[in-house]
């Protein structure tokens, strides 16, 4: 699969800047992507930070080693295993005119050094797992997901039992090639709770409470599940108004696939008839609203007071305000919510989200759509 909208990022980013980060989960694409990019270079160096022959090449005099490449193109894999080469690629591209594409398994503030020591020479590109629009078919891209592997593999059982290993092994090796150090258990415990809480409020002191852990442990190890990509914290949207607001982030599991599996769901029946299928369907339909329209950390919330008038979803776009309610019904109906929302958010439209490709209006401010 050619995924011809980051090839365009990608060149967009390097008229720009000499360093690209490709980032995105573990598996998700990025070496594939990278190297369907390095087709429009004549000299191109590739450098897998997994590989140990890779590894030691640049362990001694790592500077030297970059510097004597011959390439127009160099592509650094995995790169958050080696975050001290960020000043050397910061002298290269200030000397040379090299450009370097760097994948990294981690999210910009895991890898607050490349932002600090690259300021001005870096352009950031997140890799998401399949879009609907990228495959088609929405039922099998909701039971499993949208990692490559799992999305293509040849039945639902073999999907299931990869995206089993793969949590697997992102607890045992991901977690601690990173630098951290925490129990393999307790993290299972945790991200299943947290499947268990999808689109929900994260309530981490109750959570704590659960686990027996404290307060500050549920907060590190939810900040290194987002800074992985594997969930996602979705703030709330304060409005200057009189009604008291929620001030907690929601939290979901990026990927239906991997959230499926915490809740042990193999088959489309199984999706169907699990009683979570509401929360299931608000989650995998955010995260297509957030590929479809490109959105970027700061434009997107969700409102809620503590009188209980809540949006899903508020996209704040191309100056305009998108609300967006993901309903898993063929009937939706306007609700007290919706017009409150309408009203004191000032939307210029709501959108409720459902499962079908039917698409009707309810209301002047208010459209019925297929995700």
């Amino acid at each position: 699969m050619i995924r011809a909208s980051y090839i365009e990022k990608i060149d967009f980013q390097f008229k720009i800047h000499s360093v690209c980060a490709l980032l995105g989960p573990r598996q998700v694409g990025k070496t594939t992507l990278a190297n369907q990019y390095a087709k429009r270079f004549s000299s191109v160096h590739f450098i897998d930070l997994e590989d140990p022959f890779d590894l030691t090449s640049l362990l001694d005099n790592p500077m030297l080693t970059l510097s004597q490449l011959n390439a127009d193109l160099i592509v650094i894999d995995e790169v958050q295993r080696r975050p001290e080469l960020f000043p050397i690629i910061r002298v290269l591209v200030d000397k040379t005119k090299k450009k370097f594409l760097i994948l990294g398994s981690a999210s910009r503030d895991l890898l607050k050094q490349s932002s600090e020591t690259l300021a001005g020479r870096i352009g950031y590109i997140e890799l998401s797992t399949f879009s609907l629009k990228e495959v088609g078919n929405q039922s099998t891209l909701w039971l499993r997901g949208g990692f490559p592997k799992s999305y293509l593999a040849e039945s639902d059982d073999q999907s299931y039992a990869w995206r089993q290993a793969y949590i697997q092994t992102f607890i045992e090796r991901d977690i601690p090639n990173l630098g951290f150090s925490i129990p393999p258990a307790q993290m299972r415990r945790l991200w299943m709770m947290l499947g268990h809480n999808h689109a929900n409020i994260l309530n981490n002191s109750q959570i704590g409470t659960a686990l027996s852990i404290t307060y500050h442990t549920v907060k590190r190890y939810v900040d290194i599940l987002a800074g992985t990509f594997m969930i996602r914290l979705l703030y709330p949207w304060f409005e200057n108004i009189s009604k008291r607001q929620v001030k907690s982030p929601k939290v979901y599991l990026r990927d239906s696939g991997l959230l499926n599996t915490f809740l042990s769901i193999k088959t489309n029946n199984d999706l169907i008839m699990h009683p979570t299928i509401g929360a299931s369907w608000e989650g995998f339909a955010i995260e297509e609203i957030i590929k479809k329209y490109d959105a970027q950390e700061g434009e997107f919330f969700f409102w809620a007071t503590q009188s209980g008038l809540e949006l899903d979803f508020l996209l704040l776009k191309d100056g305009k305000k998108i609300g967006f309610e993901c309903k898993y019904s063929e009937t939706p109906k306007i609700t007290k919510s919706m017009i409150n929302a309408i009203q004191d958010l000032q939307l210029d439209h709501l959108y409720i989200v459902q499962p079908t490709e039917k698409t009707f209006p309810l209301h002047e401010k208010i459209t019925v759509r297929g995700i």
